[in-house]
Parts: C-alpha cells; sequence; structure tokens
C-alpha cells in the first residue's frame, strides 16, 4: 500500500487528521478496498505532544504521537503529504519542513495543509499560482507575508483542491478529508461522497 504521511509538529491539531486517518487506513466505506496506510513524520522520531498538552487539562488528557520518521529517514516513496494544522508552522520547526514540500510540489506528489499549515504553505509561495483557501483571506496575508501573492486565486470554502494541492481552514476538517480522498482517487466518487455525508450528517441528519 502507498503511504500518505502526516507531518506533525509539537502542539499539532489532531483532530485534524481524524477523518483521513480512517478513511485511508479503514477504507473510505467499511469493506471497501485500502490502497493507502498513514504514516507520521516529524523533525525526529521522539515523541510528539498533541495541542491538548498544553492545556490546563494536560494531566488528565495527553496525547503524544511516535513519529515513524524523522527528517533523517524520509522515504523516497511515498503518495503525498498531510500537514496538520499548530502553531509551530510559524517557527523554525516549520522552516526545516520547506525541503521537504518544495519536493513533493516538483515530484506531483498531493501536498495538503489545514489552518495554520495552509498559512505555511502561503508563507513559502506555494499557493500563489493555484487555488486555495485558509483561515480568511486577511489572516493568511497577514501571516504569511510578502510571499503570498496569491489573493486572486482564494476562494472562501472550508477546502479546496487545485491538482495535487489541498487546502482548508481550521474547521474544515471534514472538507479537507474530501477532498484528499478526491485527490488520491482513494476511491469512487458515490464512496467518497457517501462517506462525506455520514460524517457530516451522522445517523440522525438535522432537518
Amino acid at each position: 500500500m502507498k503511504e500518505v504521511i502526516f507531518v506533525i509538529l509539537e502542539g499539532f491539531a489532531d483532530w485534524e487528521g481524524a477523518y483521513i486517518a480512517t478513511c485511508l487506513n479503514q477504507g473510505v466505506k467499511p469493506g471497501n478496498p485500502i490502497s493507502y496506510k498513514v504514516k507520521t513524520l516529524s523533525i525526529t522520531k521522539e515523541p510528539v505532544s498533541s495541542i491538548d498538552r498544553s492545556s490546563a487539562a494536560s494531566d488528565v488528557y495527553k496525547r503524544q504521537v511516535l513519529p515513524d520518521y524523522g527528517l533523517n529517514d524520509m522515504p523516497e516513496n511515498y503518495a503525498g503529504l498531510v500537514l496538520i494544522g499548530g502553531m509551530n508552522w510559524f517557527s523554525p520547526l516549520g522552516e526545516l519542513i520547506v525541503p521537504l514540500v518544495e519536493k513533493a510540489v516538483k515530484e506531483n506528489k498531493l501536498v495538503a495543509g489545514i489552518c495554520n499549515a495552509s498559512v505555511f504553505l502561503g508563507m513559502h509561495s506555494f499557493l500563489n499560482e493555484v487555488k486555495h483557501t485558509s483561515n480568511t483571506l486577511d489572516y493568511l496575508k497577514q501571516y504569511a507575508g510578502d510571499k503570498y501573492t496569491g489573493d486572486s486565486n482564494y476562494i472562501n470554502k472550508q477546502a479546496v483542491r487545485d491538482g495535487n494541492i489541498v487546502t482548508a481552514n481550521g474547521t474544515g476538517q471534514l472538507e479537507f478529508c474530501k477532498e484528499i480522498l478526491y485527490a488520491l482517487e482513494a476511491d469512487t466518487t458515490d464512496a467518497i461522497e457517501e462517506s462525506y455525508l455520514f460524517y457530516k450528517n451522522g445517523f440522525c441528519p438535522e432537518t
């Protein structure tokens, strides 16, 4: 199976990748074929804590991930990168990920970023020539700085896919999942849409 690599930094927003991991590791719908598996990567292979660890409830709820890969042992053969949001995309840690994204874009692999990870993509000029979204255009321009010149390509939606580039705002995790599944051709259109609507509406859709 092809690997999709979740890139996580200290203080990552763990919920933002939950639906994607479920759909890729278990099948877009239960019983459907599985073509991908999720792996995790961080700067090193030391444990990485989610954003919840830094909250007042940190002694009660602690989520740590032991990354499968660090920067020094990342595989060459993988299907794409999914950058999970968090505040450290604005830090020197984020800068260390830039070469990985540059290489993935050059090789036409999936590159997906949600919440502040979408801003990170804007900070490094990856969004200037593609349709994209983020945590509002004003927020993106404020934090991305001068290297972001893609105003005309901004779309005010929960998630946007343009070729193999997928972006989403911080409340668009379900739409982010759906667009990634489409980009990876992880299943049929019907299966992807049914999965999305099930997670969106649940067993008891509001009327």
